[in-house]
């Protein structure tokens, strides 16, 4: 093994995924739990100095905030366990600015804690967030200082809550700021060797770019650099090509954190969303903020109920089609005999154990007609058809050195809800103001 950048081991051939980011990419939803003193001070972001007894949910419940992600789909969930406020959801002992702090089960709460027994309970994997920037430590001003005070939180977390399946590294308020990411990543492959690390320091997953949940073809796999944040222009160099699926972020409702005078996405632009992440072969990210009670309120859990049947409605029931390699370096896709109903989706997944190697694709019919055409494939690629079909077989015209297939299916979604995403229903919350 060879030692990154950032001190931490990587696989020789950075070009393919580690078994760890493969599974990381075929998990493909999780869902975010922002929650924290921004809830009760009705903010997306505070600049820390909300005072501690201002966090008081009176009906926490951690088992449904699981449900609810279990039930929508999803494989993995993040906690924003601090945030950019300095906050902390654990009885840390760096700081007196936590739940230990706060009039919550008299200052003896662990939301972390909490949320760590949920996902053991429901077979849930756990990732957490934890900002870089703090704005509530006067240790933030003396870089050498905060390392330590921030070095010692990632400790705590790493150490007191069993196997973590990501560690969330959030860019805003970091451009220009150099933190301690050599022994960051140290840190890491001693204790939480198994977690994706996002987007920063020992990263081994990025950011799409936006908070608007979308992927545009094509989604390439290897890169040289990610976006910081989007509020300025920074990139992090990562220095060399590197394997960093992107993970694609975005609320249910307009802003992070739960407040009182929003609703949830439409139904219709959440399948848009969809369709742009998941279904162009990035992982989705989807918060969903519990409220001031501490639980997901009935809306956000009504819209997510709704979610998963829509998407059942269009995908639960695929086609499963033999994929055979031809010697032209294309691929036939046989459906079985009994299969003489019409389908209006096209699902490919690409053998990625050697890395991602389709750099263009084309499906037509054994007369040639094009059925849909695009980028590249990655871990799963779904195409909606522009009219209904009805054949046994299909050609997949695959560009790329070694480009291969491992599987492909139809789906008829005749009757099921219909995808939206247009400009007008794009933008996520803008920069939040103090």
């Amino acid at each position: 093994m060879e030692t990154a950048p950032h001190g931490i081991a990587v696989d020789p051939e950075p070009l393919r995924p580690t078994p760890e980011q493969l599974q990381w990419q075929r998990d493909g939803l999780g869902v975010f739990f922002h929650f924290g003193i921004n809830t009760f001070a009705q903010k997306e972001w505070s600049n820390g100095s909300v005072p501690s007894d201002l966090f008081a949910p009176t009906d926490l419940d951690t088992d449904q905030w699981v449900r609810t992600a279990k039930d929508l789909g999803a494989v993995y969930v993040i906690l924003t366990a601090k945030h950019h406020d300095g906050f902390c959801l654990w009885p840390t002992a760096t700081t007196d600015y936590s739940v230990a702090s706060s009039p919550w089960l008299g200052g003896e709460g662990d939301v972390v804690g909490e949320l760590a027994a949920s996902c053991r309970k429901y077979e849930m994997k756990l990732g957490l967030y934890l900002s870089p920037w703090d704005r509530n430590a006067p240790q933030y001003e003396d870089p050498e200082a905060y390392d330590e005070f921030y070095l010692a939180q990632l400790r705590e977390v790493c150490t007191n809550y069993g196997e973590l399946h990501e560690l969330w590294f959030d860019g805003a308020g970091s451009a220009g700021r150099e933190y301690a990411w050599d022994r960051i990543g140290s840190l890491i492959a001693e204790l939480q060797p198994q977690a994706m690390v996002f987007n920063m320091g020992p990263a081994t997953i990025r950011w799409i770019g936006n908070e608007d949940g979308l992927a545009s073809d094509p989604v390439q796999y290897v890169t040289r650099s990610t976006d910081l944040n989007q509020y300025d222009p920074d990139v992090v160099d990562l220095g060399a090509a590197r394997y960093l699926p992107p993970e694609c972020d975005v609320s249910l409702r307009n802003g992070w954190f739960w407040q009182e005078a929003e609703s949830p996405k439409e139904l219709a632009h959440l399948l848009g969303i969809h369709d742009r992440s998941i279904g162009l072969g990035a992982n989705l990210l989807l918060n969903v903020p519990p409220d001031r009670t501490g639980r997901i309120g009935e809306d956000d859990a009504a819209r997510c109920r709704e979610l998963r049947a829509a998407l059942d409605a269009r995908f639960g029931a695929p086609t499963s089609a033999t994929v055979r390699a031809e010697s032209d370096g294309h691929v036939r896709l046989e459906l079985p005999a009994t299969a003489g109903t019409w389908f209006d989706h096209v699902e490919l997944r690409e053998r990625l154990e050697d890395g991602q190697r389709v750099t263009s694709h084309r499906i037509v019919t054994d007369d040639g007609q094009l059925v849909a055409e695009g980028g590249t494939v990655g871990v799963r690629r779904i195409h909606r058809l522009a009219r209904p079909l009805s054949t046994r077989t299909l050609l997949v015209e695959l560009v790329g050195d070694g480009a291969m297939l491992e599987a492909a299916c139809v789906h008829d979604a005749s009757g099921a809800p219909v995808p939206q995403l247009d400009e007008s229903n794009r933008a996520s919350s803008a920069a939040p103001v103090d």
